[in-house]
């Protein structure tokens, strides 16, 4: 992809916003970078325009305030004239059982895993109406498809995020705009490690396969490339799901196992 296209990327400050950004940039995209964080967004934007040559903007955002995102897409237009290209990818996980974890701290949750989504899709949706072409990607995850003990909060959000994106698919059907969930397993950021828990026992950790941040960019550049409904980026947790749908009771049980064999 070397037409100039304008992306935009929310949670662009690290993991795999930050590798998603580098790797449109190496194929000749324009970049408007969003974080919360000034300091790192504005870093990564310099050092991603010395190094690829490619314009980069960088505003720092909060996808929970709405009217954040509003000029967040407004600076894109301003600066571009054109969004081509979304990747919704802000967000970030807090573990603990169900019982164990707090109102207001799911709410925050799902504040920024599917509000902020929504805020950004209904700030870019009129720009790539008005051109009559548009990809969405939706950074979602393994666990949206089905979830585990102490996952449940993140899950939920997750969960909300597919139906979300599936809703959405239908909905620009025959516009010209695209959408696309990419579905990360375990990714080798600092995603664990900044985690909430909720549940003293319990300490945040990759399950099952863990990819690249590298790998999980790729694939989102592809999505853009050749569009996809779903994108799995472990082609062994799509027969997973199947199998969950198929037998449940299994599922269930592996459930029950899994959570006495972490509070062994």
């Amino acid at each position: 992809m070397s037409d100039g296209r304008v992306v935009v990327i929310t949670g662009a400050s690290a993991g795999i916003g930050r590798a998603t950004a580098i790797r449109f940039a190496r194929e000749g995209a324009a970049l408007v970078l969003a974080a919360r964080s000034r300091e790192r967004i504005e870093e990564l934007a310099a050092r991603i325009g010395e190094r690829f040559g490619t314009e980069v903007l960088a505003v720092p955002c909060d996808v929970r305030n709405p009217q954040e995102v509003e000029a967040l897409a407004e600076a894109a237009m301003a600066r571009f004239g054109r969004i081509d290209v979304l990747v919704n990818n802000a967000g970030y996980g807090l573990y603990g059982r169900i019982e164990d974890t707090p109102g207001d701290a799911f709410r925050d949750l799902l504040d920024t895993n599917v509000l902020g989504a929504h805020n950004a899709i209904r700030a870019a949706l009129p720009h790539m109406r008005r051109q009559d072409s548009g990809h969405i990607v939706n950074v979602g995850s393994v666990v949206g498809k089905r979830s585990w003990p102490y996952h449940g909060a993140y899950a939920a959000s997750k969960f909300a995020l597919t139906g979300l994106t599936q809703a959405l698919r239908g909905e620009l059907g025959g516009t010209g705009i695209s959408v696309t969930l990419v579905l990360p397993a375990s990714t080798d950021t600092e995603f664990f490690a900044n985690a909430p828990t909720h549940s003293p026992e319990y300490v945040p950790a990759p399950l099952g396969p863990v990819q690249t941040p590298g790998r999980v960019a790729r694939a989102i550049v592809r999505s853009v490339e050749r569009p996809a409904p779903e994108v799995h980026l472990q082609p062994l947790m799509r027969i997973a799901h199947v199998l969950a749908e198929v037998f449940p009771g299994l599922t269930a049980l592996a459930s029950e196992l899994h959570y006495r064999w972490l509070r062994r």
